[in-house]
């Protein structure tokens, strides 16, 4: 396959995310080089040196690049480069922007003087335009005068013609424009929803729908599919939530994503701590030989164990600097708190001003127009207002040279709350960052040992890391476990795979409950629910969303472990109870039509016929990890998840809050791996929660 030399619209989605974290960084200088690359030096008070790359050539890229793999810049800067300078020395980085979902990346600088935007047209030809505070385009690499929109200096920037915009399209519109096309299922998403060919078969891919399947043949179901496929994705992407790789064939770089990608399966990748870092990594040495370093290989062939030990430097580097970013955080935000109690006749005189006038009918702009010529007047409590928020419906005031967010909405004691309340959840980051440290420690600690028996000639070759596992391989003890693990269409439900390996899932709120009966429940599947109120909707799958519906028999050990997964994420384990019945229909007796006079509320269903019941069905639950031939968290029915975990453990109705059980489970989990850094990575506090029962719990061997 031919390298990719343009970051795609998905690609923008999670650079904009990381370079959000970029904002507040004062640019230097800026440098134009051959191939249409701009370049921004700049500083920041935490990261310190930082250098973001802009490529709009035949090659289209845009990421923060390693100072090391920047090259000298040009003897003469061009005009081009001089206006940059002039406009954008001393400015701050103020957002970052894409246009909808098109591949235009919109950088906003501030100064005092002049606020300056860089619109990156990352399409087609490609373009750079620098626009002043008004759109006014200053000057651009190219020019452009088409009947549609204009790119030339002196005229207003005309960004292209808007497109529908899949970030936040909804289902009704989705489906229209599919139902629109006159192709098949993947060149529509490729091209009129602007995915492009790869993510177009990745959607399919996770959907369970078939690719190539004429938009004549396909329904709503597919198109639902499909946009619950995308949501997911995009979810993913926009809490920051990736898993950066670059991918190889036949030694050589040919594609960087920011996730693991399931139509990549078959290629060999490499794994990043960013998105930024990967496309650093991919852009750098695009086109250049890297069978060697692909496989943490040196040239003779032997670990490289030196990369291995750098990139751990790095890593700790990071995230020592984090660690003291959240400890400034974390007191600033206290000494916010403490504010406004030093001054709390004041902060309380603002607080009621605004509210008695909002209360009163005046806009915000009324009221921070009245606070200014009460400002002017000598007023203190005016003077010390900075200005509104009306979107936030906030108001922002200096004290003591210090500015405070204020919510008119409460008193001074809950606004100094929600600041203490921040303040520990910082100082719970930080905690996770320590955490996160002292195993990247151990892990640098670990790799310099094994360097040194390598050199020693005391570690065989086929100990180096990174090489396939033997067959009994003892996971627990292994210092360093490589992690897999693919995205499944159904981890946003309640789920887990009985001892026969049927699928079970259910629903985590009612919303989940009617899409399950309704979107993926099929005819030979069982329909599984507590007699108790509010449970989740829980269906057997006799077969996969992309496979046909068949008669199955299913195993009598598979019905009662899905009968015990459907009372243990009830409201039996809530009330704390150790048992309760359930009853299992087919299909075709599951309604959302009521009876007569009767009323369903959401997340309900009519159940008509005969019913096999389970009855004192007991409450039990294990959770586990797995490491091969996937690394991840699994919950369920203890008899389901035991065998197919490494290690587990089983907990049932207990004093200890979610949050709280799901924590000491992983200390427990953390203390049984040698690679505690594994754990983190897969198995974190949120994720095991996501597997336990509403209510407390407690481990049974506590």
């Amino acid at each position: 396959m031919d390298p990719k030399r343009e970051v795609t619209s998905v690609d923008l989605v999670a650079l904009v995310g990381e370079l959000g974290g970029y904002v507040g960084a004062t640019v230097d200088k800026a440098y134009l080089y051959p191939e249409d690359l701009v370049r921004l030096k700049m500083r920041d008070y935490e990261r310190g040196r930082i250098e973001l790359l802009v490529q709009v050539g035949e090659t289209k890229r845009a990421h923060v690049a390693r100072p090391e793999h920047v090259e000298d810049a040009p003897d003469r800067p061009p005009n081009f480069a001089k206006m940059l300078r002039n406009r954008l020395a001393g400015a701050d980085l103020a957002a970052v922007r894409q246009h909808g979902f098109d591949r235009i990346l919109e950088l906003e600088f501030r100064r005092e003087d002049a606020d300056t935007t860089i619109v990156a047209e990352l399409f087609g030809e490609g373009n750079l335009a620098v626009l002043d505070e008004n759109g006014t385009v200053v000057d651009s690499l190219s020019t452009i005068r088409l009947q549609s929109r204009t790119v030339a200096p002196g005229a207003q920037y005309g960004f292209p013609q808007t497109r529908l915009n899949p970030l936040e399209v909804e289902f009704e519109a989705f489906a229209a424009a599919m139902a629109d096309s006159d192709t098949d299922l993947v060149r529509t998403l490729a091209t009129q929803l602007n995915f492009g060919g790869l993510y177009g078969e990745e959607l399919c891919t996770r959907a369970g729908v078939e690719k190539t399947r004429d938009i004549a043949d396909a329904g709503e179901a597919e198109y639902a599919d499909i946009y619950d496929a995308m949501e997911r994705l995009f979810e993913r992407l926009e809490r920051g939530d990736t898993d950066p790789r670059v991918y190889y064939e036949d030694g050589r770089r040919v594609d960087v994503t920011p996730i693991p990608l399931q139509e990549y399966a078959h290629l060999e990748s490499e794994a990043f701590d960013s998105f930024n870092a990967a496309l650093d990594d991919y852009f750098t040495n695009l086109g250049e030989p890297a069978d060697t370093e692909a496989r943490g290989e040196t040239e003779s062939g032997g670990p490289d164990f030196q990369a291995e030990i750098e990139k751990r430097e790095r890593i700790i580097a990071q995230q020592e600097g984090a660690i003291e970013d959240f400890a400034r955080q974390a007191e600033a935000e206290r000494e916010r708190a403490e504010l406004l109690y030093a001054h709390y006749d004041l902060v309380d005189e603002i607080l009621t001003t605004v509210r008695e006038a909002r209360a009163a009918g005046h806009g915000w702009a009324d009221i921070e127009e009245r606070l200014g010529q009460g400002a002017d007047q000598g007023i203190e409590a005016a003077e010390a207002v900075i200005g509104v928020d009306e979107a936030a419906g906030t108001v922002e005031v200096a004290i003591e040279d210090t500015t405070v967010e204020l919510d008119p909405q409460d008193g001074v004691e809950k606004n100094a709350d929600r600041l203490y309340t921040s303040a520990k959840e910082i100082e719970e980051k930080r905690e996770g960052a320590l955490e996160a440290v002292e195993d990247t420690r151990a892990e640098l600690a670990e790799l310099q040992e094994r360097k040194a028996a390598w050199e020693a000639g005391e570690l065989d070759e086929g100990d180096s890391e990174g090489d396939e596992p033997a067959t009994d391989v003892d996971w627990l003890a292994r210092p360093s476990i490589p992690v897999r693990k693919p995205e499944q269409w159904y981890e946003r439900f309640r789920w887990f795979r009985t001892s026969d390996g049927f699928l079970v899932i259910g629903g985590r709120n009612a919303d989940q409950n009617e899409e399950l009966v309704s979107k993926y429940m099929e005819r030979t599947d069982r329909f599984l629910h507590a007699q108790a109120h509010g449970g989740p909707a829980t269906i057997l799958k006799t077969s996969e969303p992309s496979e046909p519906s068949r008669e199955v028999e299913v195993p009598e050990r598979s019905l009662e472990e899905a009968a015990q997964f459907a009372v243990s994420y009830s409201s039996v384990w809530k009330d704390g109870k150790f048992s309760g019945d359930v009853y299992m229909v087919d299909p075709e007796q599951v309604s959302k039509t009521p009876e007569s006079g009767e009323f369903l509320e959401k997340g309900g269903f009519a159940i008509r016929g005969d019913r096999t019941y389970f009855e004192d069905t007991p409450v039990g639950c294990a959770v586990g990890i797995t490491c091969e031939p996937e690394t991840r968290v699994i919950g369920g029915p203890p008899g389901a998840i035991e065998d197919r975990a490494e290690t587990s453990v089983r907990i049932e109705p207990g004093q200890y809050a979610q949050g709280d059980a799901a924590k000491r489970m992983y200390r427990v989990f953390r203390e049984r791996f040698a690679d505690t850094s594994f754990v983190r990575k897969i198995a974190s506090p949120d994720e095991i929660q996501l597997f336990m029962p509403p209510g407390g719990s407690r481990m049974l061997d506590e």
